[in-house]
């Protein structure tokens, strides 16, 4: 599993989801999870942070940036194409899981899920990564 430090960005447009989101993480022992309300604030949060984010989850419907465009902008910036990318979504139409796929998603989740189900993706993710 990601080392409980890793730093998480949550991305979403619905604050209850956020909060759900970051509330399973810190359950599973995360501690650095920083919030962003759609995919401009989070690309914003991603080019001005610190350090590296080691994670994101994001929702796929949101306004201004989706879940989609922002994992497409980030795997064609170089410095962060190599960051490990969930989708959480209620959309579950296989046409738009390939479309995800495409683009590179890590790991994709369908609302309503619970903490079992997220730990499971986390882990596939790292898996992935560690390989």
């Amino acid at each position: 599993m990601f080392d409980p430090k890793t730093r998480i960005l949550v991305v979403d447009d619905m604050m209850t989801m956020r909060k759900l989101v970051s509330k399973v993480c810190k359950e599973l022992g995360f501690t650095d999870i920083t919030e962003a309300a759609d995919g401009t604030i989070a690309w914003e949060a991603l080019s001005n942070a610190p350090s590296p984010f080691g994670l994101i989850i994001s929702d796929w419907n949101m306004p201004n940036c989706t879940g989609l465009d922002l994992l497409k902008r980030l795997r064609s910036d170089g410095r962060l194409a190599k960051t490990p990318f969930v989708l959480v979504t209620a959309e579950a139409e296989q046409h738009q899981v390939v479309e995800a796929m495409k683009a590179g998603v890590d790991q994709y989740i369908v609302k309503p899920f619970n903490q079992d189900d997220l730990k499971t993706k986390l882990e596939a993710v790292h898996k992935k990564y560690a390989a």
